[in-house]
């Protein structure tokens, strides 16, 4: 015989000779830290030894094999730990109390228990509910006392019984009482957990429990012999002997309760598990089905009553999974896993309760069940620990709110709940209410509409912090500490009937109440918002709005600086957009001028600086000589204050070289330059920036496409064809979005006639009208048009060499065109038709002369460019040379060179095409030259090209960066075909020297 714990009973068993006794026991105790049970094997006693050793012998001679040495076992225990030693004290402490006995930290016990082990008895009474803080009895206490059960099973069953599932949980009570009737032979372990598929629940092993019994009840009312019932319940892999236990227990208990009064005493012990709930595998004896009579369906709600009446006594066996790993967190910081028999292994969910958890190689729940995590806080309510944090003002509902986190022995239920912080912190909550809602002014609209001093309080509010924004300081209105103060002063902690003031709604009934006292209650006053040190503080040098060019600009002021919105912000429209004046921009305000001039100042050299101290009376005269001056302002701020430094100060007769490149606007603050928000015909916003030339090479076409389609050109303004429309003014007022803006007019070609369009640029009416009024010219010599256009001279020999560029009617065109405009469209154009009318009459005697002038000159060039052609084929072996070359006669003698070059500078043509020729004539003997000469030239033409590649995107003209150009055609002349002679002096420095100047202005 293998000596195992049974061998230490009183059994005999006849015929045993040998006993190996291993030494070794698996003792049950209670772990009191982690409130589990645990199996472990443990050495046994020297009495267990003399036990085992007795069950050999007894009827006639035997061995005892002891596979330990007899040292080892002198040095074990005499005796076996009592049990009192190794279980919970809380069912003897229930039952002492109850009887009244002494306390039992005095009861004079043979092996009193040790401190730690009555501690947790108490504990798991007031877990369970059945003992109150000073450790009497409550009612659920007497209640326990009256069932000689576990305290824990106990608990259950009287949460049932007021819960409505008490026939249910006495099922499940009695089978936690007993042995697991299932067996699971370790030859037939998969046949064996088939079997039992036919009792699994899908989310609680508790209610397999309920299957098992439905099952174990038909197979009672159908069975024929207990033979029978006994081969079913092995065919089954159950315990026969262990189910009729499992019965009589709840026959006792369900006798008790039904004579506790909780069920009446002819309650019959009928299924409990309804057909719906059984119906996966339900069967009889003989695969009979089950019968629903008397079964109660376990749905929603009786599942959660069935399980919360479980949790009551199973809260320190809750579980929630981890995220990081397959276990579970348990209460007071346990970690376990779910048995790996359990039919929910894999299925379980987030949260779960066990019937016990026990120790073997791991931490294993046995028994387990899906839960809400709501289920924890109901029954549990004694227990949750709460915590509120972040808590804070909302203005949608008017009241503070806080978050909840919510404990159960350790472990976190609901980590951040929104919950209403009044009643909880009424004070802190009132102190919450007056600077986060009243002083930071977040109220809900319905509220203020009702509640006249908010609106009072916070226009005023408003106002001094205009001001702070325009002077640009923070020291004007006081701290919201100041008004929060005088909000705490007013409001009282709580309202006549005692009822605390902390939210909207009941400070909106204190207030009804205390303003019909007093209607100004709660009115601020000037005086109480700004600090006495602002005394004084005007905003008269910082107007709401800024004229330009007869249009009224919105202004904003914001002072906070790092931010885009720092300074003053001019919203502009769309369309508006290329009519702003970025001189008169730099002017700023009145309120700011003084602080940019005197910045400007500081970024001079020294020297210059030296000649303007003391700098503030130098300012001051310098605003009041520009303050009336409208002219000087319109040129802008650096040309007015270099053109006033040089004569007040008398600098100008001493040849001092103080220039607009002298300053460095760059180096400003960002608040001194005016910020531009460009906005659409609904005032939604597009574009914010500082600089105004990015800004229209951004949205300059779009702003010209707003512009026209704003401004419609009536009727009787297009399809003219005649001077017959009375005097074109140079600017005009038109309404464009209902606004009066500034339009400048002018005729534009419309082929067989011309129209009267308005524009948002004097120079882009200034280019269109010209074409416009060449059109109208032409459609008075209709004729001499006809007649021009079959008697070009020389046409045909141009167009030849016209053909590489295009057709020769391409060439007539222009040729035509420039002979009219020659002839028609001289300095001064007419402004009316009389005017119109006379220069027809001029013109009419010299076309013919035109047109011999532009037909020669149109020769010349194309003659010319023809041999720059031919003879660049023969220098391939120069591609930087040549690319360049090529580069530069295509700029001048392309498609449309006779329509589009200035006739002053057509006249030129030809000599920029004879310095080419010279240039390649050198180029071969002196190839170095040539590279360095090109070298010298390039990064002026690299400027220029960038600049006006800006300027053609931004849509604007500056009327420096053409003659410019010119210049640069000039300074190729000087450079590569000197003795071609240039009609004015240029050299590389010089034309440095004058870039400069215009990208200064």
């Amino acid at each position: 015989m293998l000596a195992t714990n049974v061998a230490e009973t009183s059994l005999t068993v006849p015929g045993i000779r040998y006993v190996v006794d291993t030494g070794l026991a698996r003792v049950k105790r209670y772990s009191y830290r982690n409130k589990v049970e645990q199996l472990q094997v443990e050495a046994i006693s020297q009495a267990a030894a003399r036990q085992r050793a007795g069950r050999c012998g007894r009827v006639a001679a035997g061995v005892c094999i002891r596979l330990y040495d007899e040292a080892e076992f002198n040095a074990r225990l005499a005796y076996t730990d009592p049990e009192i030693l190794r279980s919970s004290l809380a069912g003897v402490i229930l039952r002492m109390k109850s009887l009244k006995l002494t306390d039992v930290e005095s009861f004079p016990f043979l092996e009193p228990p040790p401190g730690k082990a009555i501690a947790d008895g108490y504990a798991l009474l007031n877990e369970l509910g059945a003992l109150d803080e000073g450790n009497q009895l409550t009612g659920i206490g007497h209640g326990l006392a009256k069932l000689p059960l576990d305290p824990r099973i106990g608990r259950m069953i009287v949460a049932a019984r007021d819960r409505g599932c008490l026939r249910e949980v006495l099922v499940i009570a009695a089978a936690l009482s007993v042995q697991d009737p299932r067996e699971r032979p370790l030859d037939r372990q998969q046949v064996a957990d088939e079997k039992h598929k036919l009792f699994a629940d899908e989310k609680s092993e508790f209610l397999g429990w309920l299957k098992l019994w439905a099952w174990y009840q038909n197979a009672l009312e159908h069975k024929k012999s207990n033979r029978q019932l006994i081969d079913n319940c092995h065919a089954h892999f159950l315990s026969a002997l262990r189910m009729r236990e499992w019965r009589e227990v709840h026959g006792q208990l369900h006798a008790m309760v039904a004579e506790l009064g909780w069920l009446p005493k002819n309650d019959a012990l009928a299924p409990v598990l309804g057909e719906r709930a059984g119906e996966r595998g339900r069967s009889g004896a003989g695969g009979a089905p089950l019968p629903a009579s008397g079964a109660r369906e376990i749905d929603g709600a009786t599942y959660a009553a069935i399980h919360k009446a479980l949790l009551t006594g199973l809260l320190g066996n809750l579980g929630c999974k981890s995220d990081e790993d397959k276990n579970y967190l348990g209460a007071r910081g346990i970690r376990f896993y779910i048995h790996p028999g359990s039919s929910l292994l894999k299925k379980a969910g987030r949260w779960i309760v066990a019937a016990e958890l026990v120790e073997t190689s791991r931490l294993f729940a046995r028994c387990i069940a899906k839960i809400e995590p709501e289920w924890l806080e109901e029954v549990g309510a004694h227990l949750i620990k709460r915590s509120y944090f972040d808590p804070h003002w909302e203005k949608k509902s008017m009241q503070v709110a806080a978050w909840e986190r919510t404990i159960l022995h350790g472990v976190v239920v609901t980590p951040k709940r929104r919950v209403q912080y009044g009643p909880l912190a009424p004070v802190e909550a009132r102190d919450i209410f007056i600077r986060q809602g009243l002083v930071a002014g977040e109220i809900d609209e319905s509220y203020v509409r009702k509640w006249p001093f908010f609106q009072h309080n916070r226009k005023l509010i408003e106002d001094i912090e205009k001001i702070e924004h325009k002077q640009r300081r923070q020291d004007v209105l006081v701290d919201d500490s100041l008004i929060a103060a005088f909000y705490d002063h007013v409001i009282p902690e709580t309202d006549p009937e005692g009822h605390p003031i902390h939210n909207g709604a009941t400070f909106d009934h204190w207030r009804r109440v205390a303003e019909k006292q007093q209607p100004k209650l709660l009115f601020l006053s000037k005086d109480d918002l700004m600090r006495h040190s602002a005394a004084g503080v005007t905003t008269e040098a910082f107007s709401h709005h800024l004229k330009l060019a007869g249009i009224d600009y919105a202004l904003a002021y914001h002072f906070e600086p790092g931010n885009p919105r720092d300074g003053v912000t001019i919203t502009v429209p769309l369309a508006q957009l290329n009519q702003l004046p970025a001189a008169r921009l730099e002017w700023m305000v009145p309120g700011l001028i003084k602080e940019k001039v005197t910045q400007l100042i500081k970024t001079l050299p020294q020297k210059i600086r030296a000649k303007l101290v003391p700098v503030p009376e130098f300012v001051d005269e310098f605003v009041a000589a520009m303050a009336a001056n409208e002219r000087k302002q319109a040129a802008g701020l650096i040309p007015a204050l270099v053109a006033y430094i040089l004569s007040a100060r008398g600098l100008n007769a001493r040849g001092w070289a103080v220039e607009p490149e002298s300053f460095r606007p760059d180096m400003l603050a960002a608040h001194l330059t005016m910020n531009i928000k460009l906005v659409d015909d609904e005032g939604r916003q597009l574009d914010m920036s500082r600089n105004l030339a990015q800004l229209k090479g951004e949205w300059g076409r779009e702003a010209k496409q707003e512009f026209a389609e704003l401004h419609e050109t009536p009727a009787e303004y297009t399809g003219l064809t005649d001077w017959t429309f009375g005097e074109l003014p140079e600017l005009m007022e038109v309404l464009v979005a209902g606004q009066k803006v500034i339009g400048y007019p002018a005729l534009t070609d419309e082929g067989e006639s011309v129209s009267i369009r308005v524009f948002d640029s004097q120079e882009e009416a200034q280019v269109a009208h010209g074409w416009g009024l060449l059109r109208l010219f032409m459609l008075q010599f209709r004729e001499q048009v006809k007649y021009f256009d079959k008697n070009v001279p020389n046409l045909t020999a141009m167009g030849m060499q016209y053909m590489a560029l295009g057709t020769t009617d391409a060439l007539k065109s222009q040729i035509v065109s420039r002979a009219f405009e020659r002839a028609c469209l001289y300095e001064p154009w007419p402004a009316n038709a009389e005017q119109f009318k006379a220069r027809c009459a001029e013109a009419k005697a010299r076309l013919g002369l035109q047109m011999q002038e532009v037909s020669r000159l149109a020769g010349v060039v194309l003659t010319e460019w023809q041999a720059v052609q031919k003879k660049l084929l023969a220098f391939r072996a120069f591609p930087y040379a040549v690319q360049d070359i090529e580069a530069q006669v295509k700029r001048l003698v392309h498609k449309h060179f006779v329509a589009d070059t200035p006739f002053e500078r057509l006249t030129h043509l030809p000599r920029y095409l004879k310095a080419v020729q010279v240039r390649l004539d050198k180029l071969k003997a002196d190839p170095t030259r040539d590279a360095r000469l090109q070298a010298e030239f390039t990064p002026l033409w690299t400027n220029y090209e960038r600049r006006a590649l800006q300027l053609a995107k931004a849509g604007i003209d500056d009327p420096q960066i053409e003659p410019f150009r010119w210049l640069l055609e000039e300074l190729r002349v000087n450079l590569f075909a000197q003795e071609l002679k240039t009609p004015v002096p240029v050299s590389v420095r010089r034309l440095q020297k004058q870039w400069e100047g215009i990208r200064g202005g």
